[in-house]
């Protein structure tokens, strides 16, 4: 498990984040660039750390695609995916990571640094002030695939059954087709997947699966 970030001024990841909420999205996170925004102090200069950590910045202070999104309006969100996985080896630990006691907390930092008591507890005021920041879904919450139907091409489509009533000679019954269209997310296991299929052989062609 490797070293997690911390900043010897939490208190100021707030205002920070706010900042860059607002301000120009800078070709460089530097701390020239943090003293043009007002932080001043030799100690800010541990913010880009943060600001890595949860990859608003790569690993040069180049801004990164989070940044962009963190300036909309679900920063909450786009903070919160950044923070699960800035510190996904907590998140293995600790899936509510964000909702678990300092004593929780410090186990963890502790068990995968050498580094003394001011720092760790330096490292859990640093998640836990990103984390009021943020916004988290439930600790068991999953991707889930979704099915869509409607008037949409598809690779599946409802074929007329055998024993269908002939319509009266003469008379013009409109053909009805439907298509279905399977929306799955990347993230969707292979059993999620196996499951949506085996539920379309039953409704469709009254088939229970295997």
């Amino acid at each position: 498990m490797g070293e997690f970030a911390y900043t010897t001024v939490p208190g100021k990841i707030k205002p920070l984040l706010e900042k860059i909420r607002h301000v120009g999205v800078p070709p460089k996170a530097t701390v020239q660039w943090l003293k043009t925004i007002g932080f001043t102090s030799s100690n800010d200069a541990s913010l880009l750390g943060v600001l890595k950590a949860v990859a608003l910045v790569d690993a040069t202070g180049v801004p990164t695609s989070a940044w962009t999104s963190y300036r909309g309006a679900h920063h909450k969100k786009v903070l919160g995916d950044a923070v699960r996985q800035g510190y996904a080896e907590l998140f293995a630990v600790y899936p509510d990571a964000w909702q678990r006691s300092t004593t929780d907390l410090e186990h963890v930092f502790s068990t995968s640094s050498s580094a003394g008591k001011q720092v760790i507890a330096k490292t859990v005021s640093t998640f836990k002030a990103v984390c009021e920041l943020a916004e988290f879904g439930a600790p068991d919450e999953q991707p889930s695939p979704t099915v869509h139907t409607g008037p949409m091409h598809s690779p599946v489509a409802a074929t007329p059954s055998a024993h269908a009533v002939a319509p009266p000679n003469g008379c013009k019954v409109p053909s009805v087709h439907i298509d279905i269209q399977i929306h799955i997310s990347p993230e969707a296991t292979t059993d999620q997947i196996d499951q949506i299929f085996k539920s379309m052989s039953k409704h469709l062609y009254g088939s229970q699966g295997a």
